[in-house]
């Protein structure tokens, strides 16, 4: 009896976590952002999240809390309560990591965990990326132009919950026509194959390279394929959870073309 109950309760769980994961992805004029999660038990501890900012500006945001499970998608929720409420009142990326540090730290130091975290706000008028890090692994940047992939430009700053009163340092980027930025966690990278081999960031940096001229929501699912082939069913360790955002005005064109004009 308590096995029918316990097993409810961790699907009503699940269902709760990937309805506020799979929120509403905004759609805005000059690029497009798509993200997903694919938890490695029944329920996991990434996260992500997009926030449309009142200047048009869009906020990002890619985590991993430490630990697996129940207890991680526990923290999971209490950092989108804490993302949430901080995009709201924040200025900038760095600000947002400030505020949802100093509102989870104790919590996270009550339950011995932290979580890692990476915020960007991308400006679609201008293409200007800015973007602040507590102890997440750097977002690959590929370029429209030649195809060249690197991470984005260093910028250091403490995971959530490992230090009060933190300050977080900002860098910005101007991105040009096609560019496309890949937020993820390390579930993707450390995936392993029936050889025990890893995916590996070549890997990754090979699929992003073969599918850049395509749509963000198209490469999210070659990504996906591709970690998928290279396990060939072996059960994932970690959970797997990507962000892309792409600019560029042919979206926005075709958009304005087919819609009438508001006067």
């Amino acid at each position: 009896m308590l096995d029918k109950t316990l097993q409810r309760e961790i699907n009503l769980a699940r269902n709760i976590q990937s309805s506020l994961l799979n929120g509403k992805t905004p759609t805005f004029e000059g690029g497009e952002v798509a993200g997903s999660s694919l938890p490695a038990r029944l329920i996991g501890g990434d996260y992500y999240d997009f926030y449309p900012l009142v200047n048009g500006s869009i906020r990002i945001v890619i985590g991993d809390v430490m630990g697996k499970g129940i207890p991680a998608a526990m923290l999971m929720i209490l950092t989108r309560g804490a993302f949430r409420s901080a995009a709201e009142s924040t200025q900038s990326p760095g600000e947002t990591l400030s505020a949802m540090n100093q509102a989870l730290y104790q919590d996270l130091r009550t339950l011995k965990s932290f979580v890692t975290l990476f915020c960007a706000d991308l400006d679609p008028k201008t293409g200007i990326l800015s973007y602040a890090n507590a102890g997440h692994n750097l977002p690959l940047y590929i370029k429209g132009k030649d195809r060249s992939v690197q991470e984005l430009p260093k910028v250091k700053g403490i995971m959530v919950g490992g230090l009060p009163n933190q300050v977080y340092k900002e860098v910005s980027i101007q991105l040009e026509d096609q560019d496309t930025v890949f937020f993820y966690t390390d579930g993707i990278v450390e995936a392993v194959n029936k050889e025990g081999k890893q995916y590996k960031i070549e890997r990754l940096i090979e699929t992003l390279v073969n599918n850049q001229p395509k749509g963000v929501g198209e490469i999210e699912q070659n990504v996906m394929d591709s970690i998928h082939q290279f396990t060939d069913g072996v059960p994932q360790k970690d959970d797997i959870t990507m962000v892309l955002l792409k600019v560029g005005q042919q979206k926005a064109d075709i958009t304005s073309l087919n819609s009438p004009v508001m006067s």
